[in-house]
């Protein structure tokens, strides 16, 4: 009962107190971006799109594909190709818009293949890349905003531990940490001390509650708002396929980490802004099964399960072993220690069924079940200060959308965020007159 009286305080603290604004004589965030263009999903092209817009209130220092799946750093190239057509009048509403050669510069390719068992595989242009902007003397803190996987941010500080206090992460998980969970652990495990805004639900105020009526729905908006709004605009409205199929529903899941740095500050979570709010990270979870598990078997939602099963008398001196689960085949790492192991991270509340396949007749065909389950709302009463600068989403029944912790700390602004970009989208169209 305490947690629910906690957040129904601080929601109602929300509704009456707009978000702290950044003064405009303030220096500029430094700013990386992680992302999974062309991976596995479309709308990390509709949140570049509105990066770029608002390219002249940030520092952008790098735009880096770190995907799983297909996604190239030609997809974000392509994005700056639009983006080169709007710039001579976007230029005349600010100096600070830089220049097309300037973002193809600093486009890099990270890494694309999940990371192994360790949480880390190689160096990569991407993570290279992360260290020598860290590294640069510079006393603002560099925001690294991760739309897709996180192999870049682990490997750049498994090279460089020491850059470790000028990061400050702001990770779109859910979806994504489902495709990085090895990568996520070694973070979680190694590097505790990190800034780190895991956003496994917030995000989804984006695109899901607060105004939904007329031309600011997730369906009406592109049409209203960014059709015949310059090549950024055509782009965004009609232009973006997926799967063979052209998306013009709004989505922009991963623009609340730009957003978090518009409007609000950045050093303070617990305030929220236009990227939601967040609290203090309780202990990160993590269940480890030395068994096929069952659907009694409960977890918490965007945990961390490992699997560590005992490998067959019989099983060959070379065992090759998976995990199949929905659309994945988890690779089974061999430890040496006779058992092979697994780590799956379940991405919404449900029950998940899996299979072992592999050479090894004691596991091969083996079947299990495990639940998935959202936290108490209690969990937020006690921090764990191992983790001492980690947010997570605020589970407090009060600012959900559903199912979805924290999204209404989001969702609350929409109309104020939709509107200021429909704002910005005017610029690809018309020259600001002097």
């Amino acid at each position: 009962m305490k947690a629910h009286r906690y957040g129904a305080i601080l929601f109602a603290i929300l509704l009456s107190s707009p978000p702290t604004f950044a003064a405009d004589s303030e220096p500029r965030h430094r700013v990386i971006v992680s992302t999974d263009i062309g991976g596995t999903d479309f709308d990390d092209f509709q949140s570049m799109v509105h990066l770029l817009l608002y390219a002249d209130e940030l520092e952008i220092e790098g735009l880096i594909s770190s995907p799983y799946g297909p996604g190239r750093k030609e997809d974000i190239l392509s994005v700056i190709d639009h983006y080169e057509t709007d710039y001579p009048k976007l230029r005349t509403w600010s100096e600070h818009y830089p220049s097309p050669e300037f973002l193809r510069s600093i486009t890099k390719q990270g890494e694309t293949e999940r990371a192994p068992y360790a949480g880390v595989r190689r160096s990569t242009e991407g993570s290279s890349w992360i260290v020598e902007r860290a590294r640069f003397l510079d006393s603002r803190p560099l925001h690294v905003l991760v739309w897709g996987g996180l192999e870049d941010v682990a490997q750049a500080l498994h090279d460089a531990p020491e850059i470790l206090p000028k990061l400050k992460v702001h990770y779109i998980g859910g979806p994504n940490k489902k495709w990085s969970p090895d990568a996520y652990h070694y973070i979680a495990s190694e590097h505790p001390e990190l800034f780190m805004i895991e956003s496994n639900s917030t995000y989804r105020g984006w695109f899901v509650g607060g105004a939904q009526k007329g031309d600011l729905s997730t369906h009406q908006f592109a049409e209203a708002h960014a059709a015949g709004h310059g090549a950024l605009g055509d782009f965004f409205a009609g232009g973006i396929s997926f799967h063979d199929q052209v998306r013009k529903e709004v989505k922009m899941g991963d623009t609340p980490t730009v957003a978090w740095l518009l409007q609000g500050d950045p050093d303070k979570p617990y305030q929220g802004g236009w990227g939601g709010r967040f609290v203090r990270a309780w202990t990160r979870p993590y269940s480890r099964f030395e068994r096929m598990t069952t659907e009694a078997d409960e977890i918490e939602f965007c945990a961390i399960m490992e699997l560590a099963l005992p490998l067959g008398s019989d099983a060959p001196k070379t065992p090759s072993l998976h995990m199949k689960v929905e659309n994945q085949m988890l690779v089974g790492h061999l430890p040496g220690d006779g058992t092979v192991r697994f780590r799956f991270c379940p991405k919404t509340p449900k029950t998940y069924s899996y299979e072992i396949v592999g050479n090894d007749p004691s596991l091969d065909g083996k079947k299990g079940q495990v639940t998935a389950v959202l936290p108490s709302p209690d969990v937020a009463l006690e921090p764990d200060e191992h983790w001492p600068n980690w947010w997570t989403d605020d589970p407090s029944p009060p600012v959900a959308e559903g199912a979805h912790h924290g999204a209404r700390t989001v969702s609350q602004w929409r109309e104020s965020f939709m509107l200021d970009f429909a704002t910005r989208l005017e610029r690809c169209r018309n020259a600001k007159t002097k």
